[in-house]
């Protein structure tokens, strides 16, 4: 579980009911004009499957859920650890030796490519191969983001459009204010009308936008964790040397990273080698 997403979450509606409640908002007009929010979800969530097809809507929420409420399961660190165990094992002993921790990984990215290495294939096609993986991730990735991205933008008109449904009916019901209090009718009407546009933002910039930012972010994690196995596997079979590969694939990394591992003791691959 992400912490991050949901104590964002969490946090933007303590921060609303705190506000409604230093402002002394009736909060509960929220509740009573539930039609204003089934408008703005159920329009913007028709408006996105218009949008797009069918599959991809469904896969889109379905991938971008998962990317922005769930951790990472591996790290730069834990990978450029992992490979340059395997570079000092193959030097020692032989491609083949890789064999038994390749069947082990639960990566089946990196568990790929060095089975690749393992069966003696050419490192163009190698490196072909997993950059079209790598390829096919990112656009899964990109349609997920691109969906939310989509509710993101289509909320706040659906929010709009509740308010004008909702001023319509407030000015045709202006006619039966007659022996009442006007003043009063027509406030409360104003404020139920606007009931759709807080629920449009809302979720808009609340939810849908930064789930699709989110969704960004991992996409572009996932892309330098892949890039580093690529340069890894690629380095392996060349039988490049444990303490330059470890090098190479510190540059990945932001340099205020590499010299925390530095303060930490010891380079990434030493921790792995005391494993």
């Amino acid at each position: 579980m992400d912490l991050a997403t949901v104590i964002g979450i969490v946090l933007a509606l303590c921060s609303i009911a705190i506000s409604a409640y230093i402002g002394d908002v009736d909060v509960s007009i929220l509740f009573k004009r539930y039609e204003a929010f089934i408008l703005v979800f159920g329009g913007t969530i028709a408006a996105t499957m218009i949008s797009f097809p069918m599959k991809t809507f469904v896969r889109g929420l379905r991938t971008g859920f998962a990317m922005a409420f769930t951790e990472p399961q591996y790290h730069e660190h834990e990978i450029i650890a992992n490979l340059v165990t395997f570079a000092e094992k193959a030097r020692r002993e032989g491609l083949l030796a890789l064999e038994n921790e390749a069947a082990e990984l639960d990566d089946e990215f990196m568990r790929k490519g060095i089975q690749l290495v393992i069966d003696g294939r050419d490192a163009d096609i190698i490196r072909k191969i997993l950059e079209t993986e790598v390829l096919f991730v990112q656009e899964r990735n990109a349609k997920a983001e691109a969906v939310l991205m989509t509710m993101g933008g289509f909320s706040p008109t659906l929010g709009i459009i509740g308010t004008v449904l909702g001023l319509i009916a407030m000015l045709k019901g202006l006619g039966d204010t007659a022996g009442g209090n006007v003043t009063g009718k027509i406030g409360i009407a104003t404020a139920q009308a606007f009931v759709a546009t807080f629920f449009g933002i809302s979720l808009a910039n609340l939810l849908w936008l930064p789930l699709g930012a989110k969704v960004k972010e991992r996409n572009g994690q996932l892309l330098l964790l892949r890039e580093i196995m690529i340069e890894g596997i690629l380095s392996i079979q060349a039988g490049d040397n444990p303490r330059l590969l470890e090098e190479k694939l510190h540059a990945f990394l932001d340099p205020n990273e590499r010299e925390t591992e530095v303060e930490e003791g010891g380079t990434v691959g030493e921790p792995a080698m005391a494993s």
